[in-house]
């Protein structure tokens, strides 16, 4: 039997035969297999010819070099040794001839062995000296019994059958040979972490360092290309080590298996979690962020490629796992051996900046690979950081019709993909042509004058540029371009160029531009030139464009050109007039001489006008003597130039009685305007009788003249004022003196000059300070009426005059009202009111006045105080979000505060004024209501001025004096020529302790009025209304009882039963009203039970009224419609609907219409309002048309009654018919309410106290009336209540009676009680049922007309 080796080289030998034989016919098949079956033990060898790995380059030589892998596969290990060792030891070459071919084999190597593993899988391994193809490096899975046996070579599981590749010699670029890479690994331990496990030099650092890594050495240490497994660190969360494995490449399959083999290299103390091993890959993954620069509004894309396929992607921001949503997108492409993930994101924000990370995740039970990259991206705003500024063009300009603006735009960086372009959006569509240069954009105008008219100068048209990134960010700037138009201004005067002191004259300015910013008026004289700050003047309106200066009063500071200049921005555009002033005395700078003088017959008297010397006019100037005109003379007198004429009067006849003589002055300037003077009075002297004559003039004994004040007369002006003579004891006396001071004429006079200058407002600051330091200096001369009289003046003058609102002004202003409003001067202010009335009035209007024009400074109105005046106040702007609330304390620590609600702030206009002003004394000046008094602080509270708008204001008032009673909200209302008083109108009143709330609906100046108490002080009307109650109360119980007693008797037909019925029903009434009258003394102030009260008070009243009506109507009703007759229940329902249905509704529809608005009762006393509401006239009216008609019955009944029967009366007829008159009256005027009308004339504030005592006897005694004249002079009563005294004459009386049976009212009870509620509801206590009696309707109805009057 041949042996294994013999034939092994037999079918080696045969196997390169056959493959160089095939080479030659069938082109080199790489893969050839040969089959021979050796009897040698029944081994059978698989001979195998695969693709040829390498050629052997053939240069010229005719041989070729193969290199061929044999596969031979063993039934029995035991023979692999022997095999590598017969081979091994071969001597080669060796050569052979087969087929004709030299066949040389020069060496014999075993590459590979494979040993069988079971589940059609073998374990292959390389023999030294060579290596894995680097094609399969990736392919190989280390055999776990190789893994777990360390001194054993690597080995690799194949799946049988194995066709290779095979190992191969090794060289560079074998499997493992590569530069060593070093992956970064973790694995925890699920032990508890020692301090120690932080410090390298510790043991127990070390230990487990040493046992781990040899634990990840034996593990890994078939991974191609292995070199060390070392040991980082350790760190909390259980242990996590950290290690890193160096290795020429690894795959994560590879490293998993790896990791399968550590826990069985390392003791279980360590305890180590088999899924933990992570590796953590941050170098290899190709981040890429698309554009570079972002802006806002720009789509980004992020794109992270590595080379490991993973499906599983997952994006961060800011460690925030993104997800797909309408602005973020997530598109994941994997291959066989790369992953590709793309982050889209749309209209980035700067939110959108921060770090960006990408993780691919391979995953597995015992092992998670993770590639990991991050970035950081920063959006930007895409700001255009320099452009054109707004800018203003005019039109018709020249030079910018030739050269136009340049509009530009830039960015801060330059963008290969940044785009731009113009919009033009505005009144005025003038264009341009527009360029790009790096990072900007320009657009350069062509203006055209014909694109831009006069009615659109002042226009605005915007120029937007935008800027593109081109990726969907973009930004854009607003160039605003102002087109302006040179304006052509015209000016006219209502006057040709010269105009006299004095007069008024306008000019106006028109513009053919109507959107101009403002007009400024000025006045050039000579070398200066002066702005005219006059708003009270100048009246602008833009459509049309016209401003008009109005000038009042004509001074020589009025004299000039005058320029009016619109302005739109920088842009002017005037026109001028000249206006010269002529010199011409004003009326009140003339002094006359005398002012008033007597004057005899035949005598001379000099009449003189004087004004300052200081003119430099010539005037032509006459006197005017009842209409007869006299030339002056002129001549100068100190300061004064003075004109005169000596009139000589001729008396036409004697008369005692002749009427005074008027003369006057008159002036003529040079342009023939005059003026006239003021009148001097001139009275005739009668019968030549005088007891004074001398330089002052002549007069009677008790005469009084007037002169002016020539004494203190300066060069400055003419001293204000006059003194008024008095002819005693045969001289003239000074009576008084109302010459102003020095200082206070010159501080009237600069105040006058002020309010007509043109630059009243730039000097009002100073003259503010002059007046307030000269009135204070000068305080003593306030003791004289004509001085106070004159500061009050001067306030009201500059008052007028808008200042700034600084503290210096108003506390100058302010100062100086706190010096003529001392208590010190409280007795003049008395004189003053009695000589010139209403004084203080302007003065507390000037206040107003000066509050109203105070001009904000930077949007604020200080606060400030003086002695007795307090100011504060607000300005109206867009932030006014809170309520107007001020609070004020005056030194006696009175206080008051003032509230205006948010919602009524809000409806004023932008930069209006609210300013307060609370004042100590200023309010006890002003006249009183006597008995009324100011009790508390006085408040005003004004909006600037022209803000026409009612404001509801709430103002809370500490009383001054406490023990004052009824407190009434008034406010100062001004009347014509600045008179006034109290008045409560618009203004409601709550008192709440010691303060009174006020809310009204309108701003002025307000207060608080009380009274001193004068209850309990016992009058005469409360004495007789009291006792008169009484008296009346117990009249009507007797009345009521005599009824019950004797009501059967006296009701025996109908006209006698409805007339008992009237009275029984107004006999209850009154007694109710009067009863509630008297509870309304212990209800004063309990205002619900007052209301209470109050309304029955009105009804039973009413009631009274109703029934009184009801008992005329019958009486009437008897005596004209004698042949008709009404049913008893008809009547009766008509009366009681009429005495109590009326008098309920006409009640209830007061009290539903006064209550709610809390105007039902006064406030003093529980009756009918009648100052708020008018309520009482519920009363009144109903009262009135009662009495009215009652008066028109017993006119009626007293027509009948003399009516005459047959033929003519005769004188004993006649005295019966007045007796009968006489009883009618006497017994119809308390039952009728007559006596009610002298209670009307009480209602009039200046009636009589007659009046009231006369009504309060009459009223109080209406229970008494009812007793005599309804009960007790009725024959009919007076015979009821004798026959009840005589029970004889009772049987009698009923014997004579017709046939009448008595039956018992149904509603009888106990006697007289029941029969007294029977009677008061209209049941008689008998019923009629049969007459033997006939009688006509006539004579019946006549004797029910005669018992209604008996």
């Amino acid at each position: 039997m041949p042996s294994w080796g013999t034939a092994a080289l037999c079918s080696l030998f045969l196997l390169v035969a056959e493959s160089c034989q095939t080479s030659q016919d069938s082109e080199f098949d790489p893969f050839i297999q040969y089959a021979t079956n050796s009897m040698l033990e029944e081994e059978r060898f698989h001979l195998e010819w695969q693709r040829q790995k390498r050629n052997v380059l053939t240069f010229d030589f005719p041989t070729v070099e193969y290199t061929v892998d044999i596969e031979v596969s063993l039934t029995d290990l035991s023979f692999l040794g022997p095999v590598k060792e017969y081979f091994k030891n071969l001597n080669l070459p060796v050569s052979a001839n087969v087929s004709n071919v030299e066949l040389t084999v020069s060496s014999i190597n075993v590459t590979t062995v494979c040993l069988p593993t079971g589940e059609n899988k073998s374990c292959c391994s390389c023999e030294s000296g060579y290596a894995w193809p680097r094609a399969v490096c990736s392919d190989l899975i280390t055999c776990p019994s190789v893994s777990l046996a360390p001194k054993q070579s690597c080995g690799y599981i194949k799946q049988l059958p194995f066709y290779g590749p095979y190992c191969e010699p090794q060289v560079a670029d074998s499997c493992g040979m590569g530069e060593p890479l070093v992956i970064n690994m973790s694995v925890r331990l699920n032990t508890v972490f020692m301090n120690d496990l932080g410090d390298s030099s510790s043991e127990l650092y070390k230990k487990y360092k040493a046992d781990l890594e040899k634990a990840f050495n034996e593990s890994y240490r078939c991974l191609p290309g292995f070199v060390l497994a070392t040991v980082t660190s350790f760190r909390p969360g259980s242990v996590s080590v950290n290690y890193e494995v160096t290795a020429a490449s690894a795959t994560f399959k590879q490293i998993e298996n790896s990791n399968r083999f550590v826990p069985q290299f390392l003791d279980t103390s360590y305890r180590l979690i088999p899924t933990s091993f992570t590796t953590e890959i941050t170098n290899q993954t190709n981040f890429t962020v698309i554009p570079v620069d972002i802006f806002e509004g720009d789509t980004i894309t992020l794109i992270c490629e590595t080379n490991v396929a993973s499906e599983n992607v997952t994006w961060y921001h800011s460690g925030q796992i993104i997800s797909n949503s309408n602005r973020h997108s997530v598109i994941t492409q994997v291959t066989q051996k790369t992953s590709r993930t793309i982050l889209k994101i749309t209209e980035v924000t700067t939110v959108d900046s921060g770090s960006y990370m990408c993780i691919f995740t391979n995953s597995s039970l015992y092992y998670k690979l993770i590639y990991k990259a991050m970035k950081a991206i920063n959006v930007s705003p895409l700001h255009i950081i320099s452009h054109l500024n707004d800018i203003n063009v005019t039109c018709d300009s020249p030079e910018m019709q030739t050269n136009g603006p340049l509009l530009f735009c830039c960015i801060d960086r330059q963008l290969p993909s940044l785009t731009g372009d113009w919009k033009v959006n505005g009144p005025i569509n003038i264009t341009g042509v527009s360029s790009f240069t790096g990072n900007c954009t320009e657009y350069k105008l062509k203006v055209n004058a014909l694109l831009c008219p006069p009615e659109k100068s002042g226009t605005v048209t915007t120029y937007t540029c935008e800027l593109h990134t081109g990726h969907g960010a973009s930004t854009s700037q607003n160039i605003r371009v102002t087109y302006f138009r040179t304006a052509r201004v015209t000016i006219t005067s209502s006057i040709k160029t010269f105009v006299s002191e004095g007069r008024s004259f306008n000019l106006t300015c028109t513009s053919d531009v109507s959107n101009y910013d403002n007009v400024i008026w000025k006045i050039q004289d000579r070398n200066t030139t002066k702005i005219i700050d006059c708003p009270m003047c100048i009246n602008s309106s833009k459509n049309p464009a016209k401003s008009e200066l109005s000038v009042r009063t004509a001074t020589e500071a009025w004299s000039g050109t005058y320029i009016c200049t619109f302005s739109q921005k920088n842009l002017n555009s005037s026109a001028n007039a000249t206006i010269m002033v002529v010199p011409l005395p004003l009326k009140q700078n003339i002094l006359l001489d005398p002012i008033s003088a007597f004057i005899q017959n035949n005598k001379l008297q000099t009449l003189k006008c004087c004004i300052n010397a200081n003119t430099s006019d010539d005037y032509n100037v006459t006197f005017v003597v009842q209409e007869n005109e006299f030339q002056a003379g002129k001549n100068k007198e100190g300061y004064l130039l003075c004109y005169y004429t000596m009139y000589n009067y001729t008396e036409t006849k004697p008369d005692s009685n002749t009427s005074p003589l008027l003369a006057y002055c008159k002036f003529v300037n040079r342009i023939g305007d005059e003026v006239k003077s003021n009148h001097i009075i001139l009275q005739p002297i009668s019968g030549g009788k005088v007891d004074c004559s001398d330089s002052l003039g002549t007069g009677e004994q008790g005469a009084k003249i007037e002169k002016p004040c020539t004494e203190l007369n300066s060069e400055h002006g003419l001293n204000r004022g006059t003194v008024t003579y008095e002819c005693s004891s045969s001289s003239w006396v000074v009576s008084r003196n109302d010459c102003l001071s020095v200082t206070i004429n010159s501080l009237l006079l600069g105040a006058e000059s002020l309010v007509n200058n043109p630059e009243a407002r730039a000097k009002l600051p100073k003259y503010l300070d002059d007046l307030q330091n000269l009135t204070a200096q000068k305080q003593s001369t306030l003791n004289h009426s004509a001085n106070l009289g004159a500061i009050v003046t001067i306030l009201d003058l500059v008052s007028s005059i808008p200042v700034d609102a600084n503290k210096f002004n108003i506390k100058n202003f302010l100062s100086t009202v706190d010096t003529i409003a001392d208590d010190s001067i409280i007795e003049t202010w008395k004189v003053l009111d009695e000589q010139q009335p209403h004084k203080s009035s302007l003065l507390l209007l000037s206040v107003e006045r000066f509050s109203e024009y105070l001009q904000p400074v930077n949007n604020t109105i200080p606060p400030v105080n003086t002695d007795t005046i307090q100011l504060e106040g607000i300005v109206v702007t867009e932030n006014s979000k809170t309520d107007y609330s001020k609070n004020f304390t005056s030194k006696e620590n009175l206080t008051v505060n003032v509230l205006i609600d948010e919602a009524e702030i809000q409806t004023l206009p932008q930069s209006s004024t609210i300013v307060s002003v609370a004042y100590s004394t200023l309010g006890h000046i002003l006249p009183q209501n006597k008995p009324m008094l100011v009790n508390g602080l006085l408040l005003t509270t004004t909006l600037s001025r022209n803000r026409k708008q009612n404001i509801h204001i709430n103002m809370t008032f500490a009383k001054k004096n406490t023990s004052l009673k009824e407190p009434q909200c008034v406010f100062w209302n001004f009347g014509p020529n600045s008179s006034g008083d109290w008045n409560s109108s618009g203004c409601t009143t709550i008192e709440a302790e010691d303060d009174v709330i006020c809310s009204c609906n309108h701003l002025t100046s307000f207060s608080i009025l009380m009274s001193p108490d004068e209850s309990r002080q016992g009058s005469t009307e409360d004495y007789i209304t009291y006792i008169g109650l009484g008296i009346s109360i117990l009249s009507l119980v007797i009345c009521l009882i005599i009824e019950s007693l004797v009501w059967k008797y006296v009701t025996n037909n109908t006209t006698s039963y409805m007339r008992h019925v009237c009275i029984l029903n107004i006999a209850m009434s009154l007694l109710l009203a009067d009863i509630w009258f008297l509870v309304t003394a212990s209800t004063q102030n309990k205002k619900h039970i007052c209301i209470v009260v109050t309304f029955f008070i009105h009804l039973f009243y009413l009631s009274v009224f109703f029934w009184m009506l009801s008992l005329g109507l019958i009486l009437l009703y008897r005596l004209v419609f004698i042949l008709h007759n009404t049913s008893k229940t008809t009547q009766k329902m008509v009366a009681f609907c009429l005495g109590y249905g009326c008098p309920f509704v006409i009640a209830v529809i007061t009290i539903a219409v006064t209550l709610p608005k809390d105007i039902y009762t006064r406030k003093k006393v529980c009756w009918l309002n009648w100052e708020d509401s008018n309520a009482l006239l519920a009363f009144v009216i109903p009262a009135l048309i009662i009495v009215a008609i009652n008066l028109f019955i017993t006119a009626v009944v007293i027509i009948k009654i003399l009516r005459p029967t047959i033929g003519d009366r005769t004188n004993k007829q006649e005295r019966n018919s007045l007796i009968q008159i006489g009883k009618s009256v006497a017994i119809l005027t308390p039952l009728l309410g007559l006596t009610w009308g002298f209670g009307f004339a009480t209602i009039i504030k200046s009636s009589s106290r007659a009046f009231h005592i006369l009504f309060a006897l009459l009223n109080a005694l209406q229970g008494l009336f009812i007793l005599v004249f309804g009960s007790l002079w009725d024959k009919k009563i007076q015979e009821a209540l004798l026959k009840r005294n005589s029970l004889s004459r009772w049987s009698s009386q009923q014997t004579k009676s017709t046939s009448l049976i008595l039956v018992t009212p149904m509603f009888a009870m106990s006697y007289p009680f029941s029969r007294t509620f029977n009677n008061l509801c209209g049941k008689t206590g008998k019923y009629r049922v049969s007459s033997s009696e006939p009688s006509s309707s006539s004579s019946e109805n006549t004797s029910k007309s005669y018992s209604l009057l008996n």
